[in-house]
């Protein structure tokens, strides 16, 4: 209600990809955001899609960077779904994303801003190996930002980095998504919404992160 006396939408994120043991509780929860009022929710799992059809029909639903949606072929299965909007993976280039808004009608959204985990569009294994929390259950640790070192079994004691430098990226220690000079470009394409990652960010971060109060953004 607050959100919406300001004219803001509210997207709640229901993109895990649960058990069975998960989806006995999903039909009340999704019954509780319905009366809420929120605007849509970004979902992952085809079992929740499904769910959510059912339990709530009229809700729209947004495809979150969760389902790996990298091509247009896969925007284009979950528009035949109905889906409103998805959010394609963050390691798309700039001419696939054109590819992919060339071959559907429904809204694209893109990652501008933040975090790039080891698995770029988030379906992270190392948070619940290390911690026992699951980022694929919301409970991401973001141990991809922790600093490693590379230890050879038989020669304890020395550290080889495990970094990015002039020739590329490696697989941990990834430095944060910076798009803000492709989003003119981005929005020439006919991208619909930028996303600025906020996982466990503050407010501050979030107002200093958004381009420019004309753009849209939205926030996960």
């Amino acid at each position: 209600r607050y959100a919406h006396e300001l004219h803001r939408k509210v997207y709640v994120t229901v993109n895990m990809f649960p058990h069975n043991a998960d989806m006995e509780t999903l039909p009340e929860y999704l019954k509780t955001l319905g009366e809420a009022g929120c605007d849509a929710l970004l979902v992952a799992d085809p079992g929740v899609f499904r769910t959510v059809r059912k339990v709530v029909p009229d809700m729209p639903l947004h495809i979150s960077t969760q389902a790996n949606t990298t091509n247009w072929q896969s925007a284009l299965f979950w528009q035949e779904q109905g889906a409103e909007r998805v959010v394609l993976a963050r390691e798309l280039s700039l001419q696939e994303i054109r590819e992919v808004r060339e071959n559907v009608s429904l809204e694209l959204e893109c990652f501008v801003h933040g975090a790039m985990c080891v698995s770029y569009s988030g379906r992270c294994l190392m948070s619940a190996y290390m911690t026992g929390r699951e980022a694929n259950r919301g409970e991401c640790a973001q141990p991809c930002r922790w600093r490693y070192a590379l230890v050879e079994e038989k020669r304890p004691g020395e550290y080889f980095p495990v970094e990015e430098d002039e020739h590329g990226t490696y697989i941990l220690n990834s430095r944060d998504l910076r798009a803000i000079e492709h989003v003119q470009r981005l929005l020439e394409i006919g991208v619909d919404s930028l996303k600025i990652e906020g996982r466990t960010k503050s407010p501050y971060y979030v107002a200093r992160a958004i381009p420019r109060p004309t753009a849209k953004a939205s926030m996960v």
